[in-house]
Protein backbone atom coordinates (compact mmCIF):
# COMPACT_ATOMS: atom_id res chain seq x y z
CA UNK A 1 0.00 0.00 0.00
CA UNK A 2 2.74 2.38 0.35
CA UNK A 3 4.25 1.79 -2.92
CA UNK A 4 0.55 2.98 -4.18
CA UNK A 5 0.93 5.96 -2.13
CA UNK A 6 4.50 7.06 -2.93
CA UNK A 7 3.40 6.10 -6.78
CA UNK A 8 -0.09 8.35 -6.57
CA UNK A 9 2.54 11.11 -5.32
CA UNK A 10 4.92 10.71 -8.30
CA UNK A 11 1.65 10.40 -10.90
CA UNK A 12 0.17 13.59 -9.53
CA UNK A 13 3.35 16.30 -10.25
CA UNK A 14 3.45 15.32 -13.65
CA UNK A 15 1.33 15.89 -16.44
CA UNK A 16 -1.62 13.91 -17.94
CA UNK A 17 -0.85 10.67 -19.95
CA UNK A 18 -4.07 10.40 -21.88
CA UNK A 19 -6.66 13.02 -22.38
CA UNK A 20 -10.02 12.06 -23.21
CA UNK A 21 -11.40 14.85 -25.79
CA UNK A 22 -14.79 15.93 -27.04
CA UNK A 23 -15.79 12.53 -28.57
CA UNK A 24 -15.57 10.76 -25.22
CA UNK A 25 -14.44 7.71 -23.96
CA UNK A 26 -14.00 5.85 -27.33
CA UNK A 27 -12.50 2.84 -28.41
CA UNK A 28 -9.16 4.18 -29.38
CA UNK A 29 -9.01 6.15 -25.79
CA UNK A 30 -9.58 2.88 -24.07
CA UNK A 31 -6.36 0.92 -26.39
CA UNK A 32 -4.71 4.05 -25.13
CA UNK A 33 -5.30 3.98 -21.37
CA UNK A 34 -4.90 -0.21 -21.52
CA UNK A 35 -1.21 0.43 -23.53
CA UNK A 36 0.07 3.09 -20.96
CA UNK A 37 -1.39 0.75 -17.85
CA UNK A 38 0.62 -2.33 -19.49
CA UNK A 39 3.41 -0.29 -19.87
CA UNK A 40 3.57 1.52 -16.44
CA UNK A 41 0.83 0.55 -14.10
CA UNK A 42 -0.57 3.38 -12.81
CA UNK A 43 -1.15 6.51 -15.12
CA UNK A 44 -2.95 10.28 -14.28
CA UNK A 45 -6.23 10.41 -17.08
CA UNK A 46 -7.90 14.15 -18.17
CA UNK A 47 -11.20 14.59 -19.36
CA UNK A 48 -12.02 17.90 -21.14
CA UNK A 49 -15.37 19.25 -20.75
CA UNK A 50 -16.01 18.60 -23.40
CA UNK A 51 -15.97 15.16 -23.20
CA UNK A 52 -18.35 15.27 -19.77
CA UNK A 53 -20.92 16.46 -22.22
CA UNK A 54 -20.63 13.99 -25.05
CA UNK A 55 -20.57 11.19 -22.07
CA UNK A 56 -23.75 12.94 -20.26
CA UNK A 57 -22.37 11.60 -16.72
CA UNK A 58 -21.04 12.74 -14.10
CA UNK A 59 -17.14 12.68 -14.07
CA UNK A 60 -16.87 10.04 -11.07
CA UNK A 61 -18.93 7.45 -13.23
CA UNK A 62 -16.84 8.07 -16.13
CA UNK A 63 -13.88 7.38 -14.21
CA UNK A 64 -15.34 4.59 -12.39
CA UNK A 65 -16.90 2.90 -15.62
CA UNK A 66 -13.07 3.45 -17.62
CA UNK A 67 -11.91 1.83 -14.63
CA UNK A 68 -14.43 -1.15 -14.62
CA UNK A 69 -13.63 -1.46 -18.32
CA UNK A 70 -10.04 -2.36 -18.38
CA UNK A 71 -9.99 -4.08 -14.49
CA UNK A 72 -7.92 -1.33 -13.12
CA UNK A 73 -8.43 0.31 -9.83
CA UNK A 74 -9.70 3.77 -9.46
CA UNK A 75 -6.99 5.60 -7.10
CA UNK A 76 -8.44 8.61 -7.32
CA UNK A 77 -10.33 11.81 -8.87
CA UNK A 78 -9.81 15.40 -8.96
CA UNK A 79 -11.91 17.65 -10.50
CA UNK A 80 -11.47 16.24 -14.05
CA UNK A 81 -8.23 14.11 -13.65
CA UNK A 82 -8.34 10.57 -12.33
CA UNK A 83 -5.44 8.13 -11.87
CA UNK A 84 -6.15 4.11 -12.54
CA UNK A 85 -3.30 1.46 -11.23
CA UNK A 86 -3.43 -2.35 -12.83
CA UNK A 87 -0.27 -4.13 -12.07
CA UNK A 88 1.62 -3.81 -15.46
CA UNK A 89 2.54 -6.56 -17.38
CA UNK A 90 6.32 -4.73 -18.41
CA UNK A 91 8.48 -4.05 -15.73
CA UNK A 92 9.04 -0.50 -16.13
CA UNK A 93 11.70 2.17 -14.93
CA UNK A 94 9.09 3.93 -12.74
CA UNK A 95 7.68 1.02 -10.49
CA UNK A 96 11.31 -0.47 -10.23
CA UNK A 97 12.70 3.43 -8.72
CA UNK A 98 9.87 3.16 -5.77
CA UNK A 99 9.92 -0.47 -4.82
Amino acid sequence: MRELKKLKEYIQQGPPDVIIGKAGVTVNVLKEIERHLDMKGIIKVKMLKTALKTEGKDRFTVARDVAKKLNALLLEVRGRTFVLYREPKKKSKTLKNWK
